[in-house]
């Protein structure tokens, strides 16, 4: 077994290989290059395993794996700092003017996303002759319903869409995780202790509560740090009151059971709009934003090298890939009627760019959130079909829909 510094060397060193491997031969989109030389090292590694059994670097690279509680590395490690340095960048005034757009697609498009997908699930697994109970389809529809707003924000960087359309992805992402997490946490309640022991209303008020309650947190906590790096100008300090802000922020909403990535979101967009523009130097701005640039950079290569570095531990059988492969184009619809009845709906009153709905429902990407969701299942017949279904969508839309987006965006989307 290796030691805590002895793993996170081993995951920082492979990380930097790979990124170096692929910038120099491969130079595919940086977090994509980094999940495929992963995949393929993982399945050459297994292939191996088969051929030659009992190999030694095989069973040192997969006992280093599950050591790894990709869960915790996840949700309670990560998840924090890669919102956070992602909010920092949103634009707070064109946020304004997308608030409804953004709203209803974070909330009530993730409902209309789970409920779709729940239906199809339930549907496919039973024709298919392996049925899951309905409580777990709605589980499963759920943790893949919201888009992961570290895979959609990293490719975007390689995209180029109209600035409205690229607000709407990004805020979409940013929030609709938050409200995808606490759907998720009622949807396994339910499943586990049966519907009647929550109760509708008792569903909607700890929405109520989780969602609205990170927001005024994030806000209460953002505006804090803002008034007090306003009050000094040292860059090392004010760098360290960001990384406060994040860290307390979330442990905070945790304890209080309210959503720590709504809550880190809203502090970031403060932080990186008052508190950028009315509390920090042109010094300060460059060593804050960029410290958390590189954070951001950091840790989405550790977190998509873990994505492709899973399938060594995951216990993966063949009699359910046929779940994993119908889960894919059930997903793309039921993103598809998400997104496009509410553009629908808003169009009315809310200008949209071309190709929204295409650019939308393609760039609907799936990263780590929804695999640290499923693996956190607790163990029963329908985990395992689960995390069948939700390996193969993140896998399918992190390599092909976000090669293809830029392809997609050129066609259909017109870009300044």
């Amino acid at each position: 077994m290796l030691s805590l510094f002895e793993l996170l060397a081993a995951l920082l060193t492979l990380t930097a290989l790979f990124g170096w491997i692929n910038h120099r031969f491969l130079r595919l989109p940086a977090n994509i290059g980094m999940l495929v030389m992963a995949l393929a090292a993982s399945l050459m590694l297994i292939a191996t395993e088969f051929a030659f059994p009992r190999t030694p670097l095989y069973g040192l690279l997969a006992g280093a794996v599950g050591q790894i509680d990709f869960y915790e590395a996840v949700m309670h490690g990560m998840l924090g700092f890669l919102l956070f340095a992602g909010a920092l960048h949103v634009d707070l005034e064109d946020l304004r003017n997308r608030a409804v757009t953004i709203a209803i697609l974070a909330s009530l498009g993730v409902v209309i996303s789970m409920v779709v997908v729940a239906v199809g699930l339930w549907a496919i697994a039973g024709w298919l002759g392996m049925p899951i109970p309905f409580a777990w389809c709605l589980v499963f529809g759920a943790l893949i319903a919201p888009t992961d707003p570290v895979a959609v924000l990293s490719t975007l960087r390689q995209v180029r869409v109209p600035p409205a359309l690229r607000t709407d992805m990004t805020g979409e992402s940013l929030f609709n995780d938050g409200v995808g997490v606490v759907l998720f946490t009622l949807a396994v309640s339910a499943a586990v202790q049966g519907p009647g022991e929550v109760g509708v209303p008792g569903m909607v008020r700890l929405l109520l509560f989780e969602a609205g309650g990170g927001a005024l947190l994030g806000l209460v906590t953002g505006y804090a740090a803002y008034l007090a790096i306003r009050s000094i100008d040292d860059y090392a300090i004010e760098t360290m009151i960001s990384i406060a802000l994040v860290t307390g922020t979330y442990a905070v909403a945790e304890r209080l059971h309210m959503s720590a990535p709504i809550s880190v979101v809203v502090a970031g967009v403060l932080m990186g709009n008052r508190g950028a523009d009315r509390g920090m130097s042109d010094q300060t701005r460059r060593y804050v934003f960029g410290f958390w640039t590189l954070v951001d950079e950091i840790l989405n290569a550790v977190l998509f090298l873990l994505i492709g570095l899973e399938v060594l531990v995951l216990a993966f059988a063949p009699s359910l890939a046929w779940i994993g492969l119908a889960a894919i184009p059930l997903v793309l619809v039921a993103r598809f009627l998400a997104v496009a009845g509410p553009v629908a709906i808003l169009s009315r009153r809310q200008s949209f760019a071309p190709g929204t709905v295409a650019i939308l429902t393609w760039g609907g990407i799936r990263g780590g959130i929804s695999i640290a969701l499923a693996l956190s299942l607790p163990e029963g017949p329908a985990r395992a079909p689960i995390l069948h279904a939700t390996y193969a969508v993140v896998l399918f839309s992190v390599i092909i829909q976000g090669l293809s987006l830029a392809w997609l965006a050129r066609r259909v989307a017109v870009t300044r």
